[in-house]
């Protein structure tokens, strides 16, 4: 049973309410506002009325209010203490600076443009800040080293995780740049996106879940294997650590930086690349057949150890792959393709010819897949951390797509960094999202920013419009833990 209700309040206003029961007992309240006039009270009451009515038609005639109400703003409010209240909860607030939270948030809801975030923010119901104060703003996250900072806080959000930070891992990424001059530090090179404009590498450092730990650019230009070095150097430093375990894909590690990891106490796990035949492997294959999930463990002259495992599923695809090979090369060598080279497909005196050996070879490494590692841990679960990176593949994607890392409009150095930096710290906040609810940042986003905070007239009164909060909604906030 609902009913509306008024009430005088202190100030001698009269509040108008809509009240629930059931058995007796008030189960909700809504509060409509208070009216000082006649006139006020009369509208509130309407509103009332209409909201008790709901979809249902009237029988009688609607009373004729005189009055007249206005929207004056809507804003997702709600939407921004959410993300506020994360970006809090991981101590980014220690900063204090206003601008930096705003630029992070509006990249998180809608990114773009800096020049262009103040109507984000505009939206969210920020209007405090101006062109020139995040350009400010921008000079400052250089000066003031806040990515350091971030990378203290970020640190010690993982290590607070159960389990804390077991191993770390690292892979790189380029983003690259509108425009066609390079630079010293915006140079063409081998580009994941398979684009011809200058570019820098940005090499990322993430915990076993995926959380970021440290992010540092290069030159375009730079070789994959040799920015591992410099960022696990500067985490270690950073942090005070002595040793720690490093997880990176064959393309990141050469054999001097498996030797200066080692000889800087690290431990690490690195996948193998395949090129000939293992011996342990083939002795073993002359006892019996590899099942699914065989392991065979090959030790080393140094203290490493190289783990080879097994797959019937990878297996099944290596073959058909190798199938596919064979295929085109046969269609080459009858003339019904193009004259081409191909990987099964050999030349001796001018005459072509399938290469038996390789196809033979391909086929005897088909599922199997090796791990480097010089560590003790169990040969399981090296694997298991391995196969951990596409969580560092996941951060690069949500930078990427849901964050818009790139393409970058920025020419200098200092104003990439700082825009990285922002990145950074976005990048920390939507990781915590999805290990708290399993939701994207644009689901969020989308599911929130509907719901509006705005401010009504009244005639000459003006009311503050509360977001009405559904319950599904409500409950996704309880699991954020952003106070609502």
């Amino acid at each position: 049973m609902a009913f509306i209700r008024k009430v005088k309040t202190g100030s001698g206003a009269i509040a108008v309410q809509i009240i629930h029961k059931a058995h007796g007992q008030i189960i909700k309240l809504e509060h409509l506002g208070s009216a000082h006039h006649q006139t006020n009270l009369e509208a509130l009451i309407a509103l009332a009325k209409q909201r008790l009515r709901g979809n249902q038609l009237s029988l009688l005639p609607e009373f004729a209010s005189p009055l007249r109400i206005r929207l004056k703003q809507s804003v997702s409010q709600l939407l921004y203490d959410s993300l506020l209240g994360l970006y809090d909860q991981l101590g980014f607030f220690k900063l204090k600076d206003e601008a930096f939270t705003a630029l992070v948030i509006a990249r998180l809801v809608e990114p773009t443009s800096k020049l262009d975030s103040l109507r984000v923010l505009a939206d969210l119901g920020i209007t405090n800040h101006s062109n020139t104060s995040i350009h400010r703003c921008l000079k400052r996250i250089i000066t003031d080293k806040y990515r350091d900072k971030l990378a203290k806080l970020c640190f010690a959000q993982a290590s607070a995780q159960k389990g804390g930070i077991t191993l770390v891992l690292y892979d790189v990424t380029t983003l690259y740049f509108e425009v066609q001059q390079e630079d010293d530090y915006r140079k063409p090179g081998l580009s994941k996106e398979r684009r011809l404009e200058p570019q820098i590498v940005v090499g990322l450092l993430v915990d076993q879940s995926g959380f970021p730990l440290e992010i540092q650019s290069f030159e375009g230009n730079k070789a994959e294997t040799k920015t591992i070095l410099p960022v696990i150097e500067a985490f270690k430093t950073k942090h005070q650590l002595a040793e720690m375990t490093v997880v990176a894909d064959a393309g990141m590690m050469s054999a001097n930086n498996l030797e200066a990891l080692a000889d800087a106490g690290h431990r690490y796990i690195v996948g193998s690349r395949l090129t000939k035949i293992p011996y342990d492997l083939a002795e073993y294959r002359k006892i019996r057949e590899l099942a699914d999930g065989q392991i065979v463990t090959s030790k080393l002259e140094s203290s490493q150890r190289v783990i080879y495992q097994y797959r019937a599923k990878r297996a099944a695809l290596d073959h058909r792959n190798i199938e596919k090979q064979i295929s085109k090369a046969e269609r080459i060598l009858s003339g019904t393709a193009q004259n081409k080279t191909t990987r099964f497909l050999s030349v001796k005196t001018g005459e072509k010819q399938l290469n038996q050996a390789l196809i033979a070879k391909a086929k005897a490494l088909a599922g199997i897949k090796g791990y480097v590692t010089n560590s003790d841990i169990p040969d399981e679960q090296v694997i298991s951390h391995y196969h951990q990176l596409w969580q560092v593949e996941q951060s690069f994607r949500m930078s990427k797509s849901d964050l818009k890392a790139r393409p970058i409009f920025h020419r200098k150095q200092e104003a990439i960094e700082a825009h990285l930096t922002v990145v950074f710290a976005a990048l920390a906040i939507g990781r915590l999202i999805e290990q708290r609810i399993s939701f994207s940042i644009p689901r969020l986003v989308k599911l929130l920013r509907p719901i509006r905070t705005g401010t009504v007239m009244i005639n000459e009164t003006v009311y503050l419009a509360e977001p009405e909060i559904p319950e599904k909604v409500s409950e996704i906030l309880k699991q954020l833990k952003t106070g609502y």
